[in-house]
């Protein structure tokens, strides 16, 4: 259990009827902290595992770096991300071709049933280095970074909802190739399976935020952005979703929260059925890695999807990876994904590398 200072908040579970099943039945204690700090204006960071089992929330006084530190859009309790010179052992052993194909193909079933249009796959990897949790947080540039002592590391290029003003604001990110390929922006744009994927996603999530917004509307669509990783530069392509919410939305800003997740991009759509499937071909569970993790500075929101995520566990380390599938997805090309995203994003960096 984490503990930081007296007020620290930590939230149970609430008892669920049946499946967990989406949208998250987020706390209610949880939920009512978050509208009193928002009408108080009160700073704070969140943290919701996938399931929403254990949100978390903390003042930003009174966090302590020696436990939790982060850098989440504009706020940070950290330096900023320091240049990595040397060498370092990176090690991965993803799961067998034969185990991620077994799982792809009950995935395929459920879509060719009509189950879902859409289920993000995900798998944990065994890692092996030599860098230290805190030491791969402390050389990682990203969007948002955050490191817990003793539980986990992330690195994430993915916004989820950014609230400035009475602009709501959600950025789903679907779609990555190598920016080392010939004609890659243009392959990415092009690839039907790709765009599919992307605007089932954005179809998604525009109609959840219009569960809380007026005027909601795609301002970007399929935008590229380029994020630097250990293997070479990846294209990944990102739309903006935007939409108008009262003045006073900070007062209920855990019921902003609970209406919205998970994150779309991270299960798929239908949201329920497919969160339902999910727990049932994936072969353990995906914890804080694709929850997310926020701050409501007093004024404005912002926040992150958790991906690009390293765990310790009693076995070791674990890298948690994975990709949207749909009826197009080919296997081999989706085991290759998976595997890709297993990466750095370190500054300056060269390195021995060993896949196992």
């Amino acid at each position: 259990m984490l503990t930081m200072a007296n007020d620290t908040h930590t939230f149970a579970s609430m008892p669920h009827r049946g499946k967990e099943v989406a949208t998250l039945l987020l706390p209610q204690p949880f939920i009512s902290q978050c509208n009193q700090w928002g009408r108080a204006r009160q700073p704070f960071l969140f943290l919701i595992d996938f399931k929403g089992m254990r949100p978390m929330l903390w003042p930003l006084d009174h966090i302590d770096p020696n436990i939790l530190q982060y850098q989440i859009g504009p706020w940070s309790n950290c330096p900023p991300a320091r240049p990595f010179e040397g060498h370092y052992c990176w090690q991965i052993s993803p799961p067998s071709f034969a185990r991620y194909a077994q799982a792809f193909e009950l995935v395929q079933a459920a879509l060719h049933r009509g189950d879902s249009y859409l289920i993000n796959l995900t798998w944990p990897t065994k890692l092996t280095t030599d860098l230290s949790l805190y030491s791969i947080f402390a050389h990682s540039e990203a969007w948002c970074r955050l490191w817990w002592r003793d539980h986990f590391t992330v690195f994430s290029p993915e916004k989820f909802v950014c609230i400035q003003g009475q602009t709501i604001s959600t950025y789903p990110m679907k779609g990555t190739i190598d920016a080392r390929l010939p004609y890659a922006r243009a392959r990415l744009l092009a690839d039907e399976k790709e765009r599919s994927e992307h605007m089932t996603i954005v179809d998604l999530l525009r109609n959840d935020l219009s569960q809380l917004a007026s005027n909601v509307h795609v301002r970007q669509l399929r935008y590229l952005e380029l994020v630097p990783t250990r293997q070479g530069p990846l294209w990944q392509a990102s739309s903006e979703i935007c939409g108008s919410l009262s003045p006073n939305w900070p007062h209920r800003l855990g019921h902003i929260l609970a209406t919205l997740l998970p994150a779309g991009s991270v299960t798929g759509a239908p949201k329920r059925r497919t969160v339902e499937l999910i727990e049932e071909v994936e072969p353990y569970a995906r914890g804080y890695y694709t929850g997310i993790a926020g701050i409501f500075d007093g004024q404005s929101l912002y926040s992150a999807v958790l991906i690009r995520f390293i765990e310790q566990t009693s076995e070791g380390l674990i890298y948690k990876s994975g990709g949207g599938i749909t009826t197009n997805s080919v296997l081999e090309k989706e085991y290759e994904e998976l595997i890709a995203k297993v990466y750095l994003p370190l500054r300056q960096t060269t390195q021995t590398s060993t896949y196992t």
